[in-house]
This record gives structure tokens, sequence and C-alpha cells, in this order.
């Protein structure tokens, strides 16, 4: 089976005396740290043509090339005929509607039956990509748009717009109670102190967050018996797990739906009514900025259309509007 090779990479100086296996992490941000000290250890990495250990610290302006072992001997999971909702692909990029119900990942509990055993079965050269080329993720019950890679320097390249924060992700939300203008929730998030399963906001050792929230439709009303609800536009600066359902049910308004941080009892919906909406990223090979928009779900888009028949000639608001649109940027709409 044949290594891929990644073309030369300067250091750059802003990395002068970092370690080497630190500033790996930061260039390969796709791989684990435990893989990527395996290739060191196995002599996959060279800088300036020579192995060197991971401790060993660097100046910057070094040439690094690394000889990655194939991919497709750390996926073990079996390709499965797993329909897709394509929104777009081409030879480097890969964008789809995740159906909520979808897991991402294979783990515990769910062996098969996920997005990456159907990206396998769509295209089997993602065998050949760290974790077949997906570079974020969406909960299982969580609808809405996700890039794939389809290459590993498409990889890297949308990994990296992740982390600058220019690649930019705006989710629709219904979350209990009012919310009358917009706002910002700052708070790391990190693991709950007693049960491990959930996240939280913390205050020591968890990774900085950051989420914007405006509201986009209320209802409320004596047909709802005193109870509130708000679409909410929720944009994100940062990718933590459970980032939205975190933050919104510090200030007292979770999702409607979520069973691990929403209200006890609540059987509105079965599952978060949360929709990853819009999805603006660079190309990683023509450079063009592109923006996908997708509507609700169909369960979702069916609660809405249920609290707005109990309001009193209130106008129906669109799943999206057009009011966004910039000048060179291409918006792929998906359609029902």
């Amino acid at each position: 089976m044949s290594d891929s090779n990644v073309a030369p990479i300067t250091i750059p100086y802003s990395m002068s005396g970092m370690r080497l296996d630190g500033a790996l992490a930061q260039l390969f941000p796709q791989h684990s740290r435990a893989r990527l000290k395996a290739w060191l250890d196995e002599g996959h990495v060279l800088v300036d043509g020579e192995v060197r250990a991971g401790k060993s610290k660097l100046e910057g302006g070094e040439s690094i090339v690394a000889t990655l072992p194939d991919a497709k001997r750390e996926i073990e999971a079996e390709a499965e005929d797993i329909p897709l909702d394509i929104v777009f692909e081409d030879e480097h990029l890969l964008v789809i509607n995740k159906p909520p119900g979808l897991v991402v990942h294979p783990g515990a509990g769910n062996r098969d039956g996920t997005l990456l055993n159907a990206l396998l079965h769509h295209a089997p050269s993602l065998a050949n990509v760290a974790r077949a080329g997906i570079v974020h993720r969406l909960d299982k019950d969580t609808s809405g748009v996700m890039m794939i890679a389809k290459t590993p320097q498409a990889q890297t390249h949308l990994v990296r717009q992740l982390q600058s924060r220019s690649a930019g992700r705006e989710y629709l939300a219904l979350v209990h109670g009012e919310i009358k203008k917009a706002g910002t929730v700052e708070g790391a998030i990190g693991r709950h102190g007693k049960d491990r399963t959930k996240m939280a906001i913390v205050v020591v050792g968890g990774k900085p967050a950051l989420t914007h929230y405006k509201p986009r439709e209320a209802f409320g009303g004596p047909a709802l018996r005193g109870r509130h609800y708000t679409l909410v536009e929720c944009k994100l600066e940062t990718g933590r797990t459970h980032q939205i359902r975190v933050h919104m049910a510090s200030g007292l308004r979770p999702v409607v739906g979520d069973k691990t941080y929403g209200k006890r009892g609540d059987v509105m919906f079965d599952r978060q009514a949360l929709h990853a909406w819009r999805l603006t990223l660079i190309h990683p090979v023509s450079g063009k900025t592109m923006r996908f928009v997708a509507p609700l779900a169909n369960d979702m888009k069916y609660l809405l259309k249920a609290l707005r028949a109990e309001r009193d000639n209130v106008p129906e608001v669109d799943d999206f509007d057009d009011d966004f649109e910039e000048d060179g940027i291409e918006v792929i709409y998906v359609r029902d």
C-alpha cells in the first residue's frame, strides 16, 4: 500500500522555539497528536532532510517533508450504501445536507450506519484521507450542511479555515423563552465535573468558546398557555462539542427537545431543534468563496408551522432569506 507525500512546508518564524511535535499538531491539524508522534518515531517526517525527535526545538525557516502512511490503514469502518443528500461535489470538496438521526463517526453503540460508512461507499478514495475527509461534526440529532475534504491537501486547507475562523457556520435553533435582542455568549467549554458524558461552561481546563445569536421569530400567547419560544440564528466563532446547546442552556434558554441540556420533561420535540443552516468557506483549490444554504429538515419545519398556527395575524417567516448575499460569494441553495 503506497504512502502519501506531503509537499515541503517551510516552518514559519513565528514557530521559533516550539517543539517539533507541537508544530506538527498545528501544521497537520486533521491528525491526532498520538498519530503524529507515531509517524515521527517511525521516521515519516523529515526536517531539513533529517529525522528529528518530537521534543527537538525549531528555529523557524526549516523545511518539513512528511511521507505519511496511507490513511486507509487507520480506517477500519466498512463502506455502506447509505443515501447522501449531496449539495455540491467536485474532485476536492463534498458538501452534504445531513439528516437528523445520522451519526457522523462510528463509536460505541454506533459501529455502522454512520456518515463515515456512507462516505466510504460514495467515494472509496476517501479511505485514503484521514477520518474519511470529515473536518467537523454535527451531533446525531442535528441536521444541516457539512463539508468533507476529498484529498489530504483539501482537508488541511479546510481545517485551517475552521481554526482561523475564516469558514463561517450559522445555525437555526428553536429555544425556550423569549429573546428580544441579539447577544453573545462567551464561556470556555469542557467536560462536566460530575457527568463526563456532558459538556459545561467551566472556569478551569475548558476551551474558549464564542457564540453570537439573534432572534428571528417569536412564538407565544394564550394558545400556548403562557409558554414562549424563540427561533434564533446562532453564529459560531469556535466549534466546541455541543457549543450552541451548552451556551443557550447557560442563559436559561435551552434548545427545544434537548434531552441532555434542556428542560426536564420537554416532550415537545423528539430531538434538539437545531439545524446547521449556512456554511461559508473558501474553496481549497480555486480560492473562491462559497456559501451553502440548507432549508430546515421537515420535522423542524412542521414544528414551526404548528407554532405559527397558534398565532393570530402574524405573517409567516421564510426558512431563510436573501438579505445576507455579498458580492463575490457564490451562494448554493439546497432545495426541497
